[in-house]
């Protein structure tokens, strides 16, 4: 298999605010990792009096699912530290997030975290978290959801699927899982250099169930048959859909812990609490309480186009993608409505959830 890597794959999310208005299914998977965010602030040290409390944001996407977890936080923080207390919030994401979109709801949202309080300030970075993105022992508490399961890059061509784990070709998936274990110790040995002594850091991330399976089989599924029917319509030429991967990464529980063997400790962090557990599907929750099959398309549809189009966009040709390029999201979900109508059934995933303590 010819290895065909990329140093930034294109995993930020659609913009003009379209991952925010379709990311109900994020929201819900990222709500049992709260209470575990709400206790690091709890048991973070504060530090002097006089030095700002400095929250990390790691890959904020367009910041709506950031809100109500950073606010619970923030609340703990301003409790425990007083009123005049600065607390400095930094959203990271790639530089072609939509941060015009996150700052607009970071100030204008009723959830938002600000919430009246002068002495809040919000930032935003636009690096890749597989970088340094902070100057070390800086970072009070971190917060990560939805996010570490992206890759640094393409670790090999998918040459049968849309995604890895459907792929028949088992030096693909030895590909991805050697590529998603360097990824989580670069990412575990940036984030130990940059927290404090006795920071925290909470993640929640898609991970494989016991089985070893990444789950969303019928989305990958309905996606792969989608750009086969664009390609079928020469809307996408088959180079193009050859180049066509999501740089996704599933890891199991021993996956997550291995960085931290023998000795349990890793880049500095200790692991206080970690688990896996199955996905929420609110999308399919709401099929069954209401048994519209479109309302279900439609928004499974907007779910995939949300995370997905922008990555599988990047792999047109550039001398005669421009146009196209504009319609492709669009065709794509068309495509996905009439399938995913289809096709109505529950998505099953998994999800993980970890915390993390900067050892002092």
């Amino acid at each position: 298999m010819t290895s065909t890597p990329s140093a930034s794959p294109a995993t930020a999310m659609e913009g003009g605010g379209a991952y925010n208005r379709s990311s109900s299914v994020q929201a819900a998977g990222l709500a049992p990792a709260v209470p575990w965010f709400i206790e690091a602030a709890r048991l973070v040290p504060l530090g002097l009096p006089d030095e700002p409390l400095t929250v990390a944001d790691y890959g904020s996407s367009q910041g709506r699912n950031s809100l109500a977890p950073l606010g619970a936080a923030i609340d703990v923080l301003r409790e425990r530290a007083g009123a005049g207390r600065p607390i400095s919030v930094v959203h990271t994401d790639l530089p072609g997030n939509d941060f015009s979109a996150l700052f607009q709801i970071v100030v204008a949202d009723p959830d938002s975290y600000l919430r009246g309080d002068a002495n809040i300030f919000p930032y935003a970075i636009g690096r890749s978290f597989y970088e340094s993105l902070f100057p070390p022992g800086s970072v009070t508490l971190g917060w990560s959801s939805w996010a570490v399961q992206w890759m640094s890059r393409v670790p090999d061509e998918v040459p049968d699927h849309i995604h890895y784990s459907r792929s028949a070709v088992a030096s693909v998936r030895v590909a991805y899982a050697r590529q998603g274990a360097e990824d989580w110790q670069t990412f575990l040995a940036l984030r130990g250099r940059e927290l404090r002594p006795g920071g925290r850091l909470v993640i929640l991330l898609v991970a494989l169930d016991e089985d070893g399976d990444f789950g969303f089989g019928l989305l990958w599924d309905q996606l792969q048959a989608a750009l086969t029917e664009l390609v079928a319509e020469g809307f996408v030429a088959p180079a193009e859909h050859a180049r066509m991967a999501i740089p996704g990464v599933g890891r199991s529980r021993a996956d997550l812990l291995a960085p931290f063997a023998p000795t349990g400790r890793f880049a500095g962090l200790e692991v206080a609490q970690l688990d896996t557990f199955a996905g929420a599907d609110p999308i399919w929750d709401a099929f069954e309480a209401s048994g519209d099959v479109n309302a279900l398309a439609r928004s499974r549809a907007a779910f995939t186009r949300a995370f997905a189009a922008p990555t599988l966009a990047a792999a047109l040709d550039s001398t005669s993608a421009d146009g196209r390029r504009a319609a492709f999201g669009d065709r794509l979900e068309a495509e996905l409505v009439e399938r995913f109508a289809a096709a109505p059934v529950r998505i099953p995933y998994t999800l993980g959830r970890v915390h993390l303590v900067k050892a002092s």
